[in-house]
């Protein structure tokens, strides 16, 4: 699934750790990841006004062709604004049916719904949004992978589902060096 563009979704009101974590591994790993704005501008702000990140590309203008996959960052109220954004639905959308990776950490697996994919699948997610989740699988844990669908619990698991992420993406020569680097056994 190598040599296109990974996208992740930034909202305000991200979770800086779920968010941060997957760009950091990925450009570690030489993933082309582009941060895309959800919002007005260019500038998005963090859950807790901590952080905030210069994103590289507006939701709009995303080449909806080129990208190989779709990242879901959670944090409140950043998951909220992700799925009410008409365009963001629609790159998750085109995306899942397309075969293409897309993943989603903490209360960000609700933007499936909202986009209307992966119904029935084997997901997790925070337990404040599980109720949300109608008829997905709920099974809970860490990090549940299913096909192209990659779900995570939340802030806590962030590493673990920025690695599991990641090595969808690349070779597993750069992983093993990816790892290494990062003193991940």
């Amino acid at each position: 699934m190598s040599g296109g563009k990974v996208y992740i979704m930034m909202a305000d009101g991200f979770e800086v750790i779920e968010a941060l974590a997957v760009i950091d591994v990925m450009a570690r790993a030489g993933v082309d990841i582009v941060k895309v704005a959800v919002g007005d501008s260019m500038m998005v702000s963090s859950s807790h006004d901590h952080v905030t990140v210069e994103c590289d590309v507006a939701v709009n203008d995303v080449n909806i062709e080129d990208g190989v996959a779709l990242i879901l960052p959670g944090g409140n109220p950043g998951y909220v604004n992700l799925s009410n954004s008409g365009r963001v639905c629609a790159l998750v959308r085109h995306y899942f049916e397309h075969n293409c990776l897309v993943a989603a950490i903490c209360g960000a697996p609700t933007v499936l719904a909202a986009a209307g994919v992966a119904h029935g699948r084997n997901i997790t997610c925070h337990s404040s949004v599980v109720s949300q989740m109608g008829d997905y699988n709920y099974v809970g844990g860490s990090l549940v992978e299913d096909g192209n669908l990659i779900t995570s619990a939340g802030a806590g698991c962030s590493i673990e589902f920025a690695l599991a992420v990641t090595s969808r993406i690349v070779d597993s020569d750069v992983m093993v060096r990816t790892r290494k680097g990062m003193e991940v056994q």
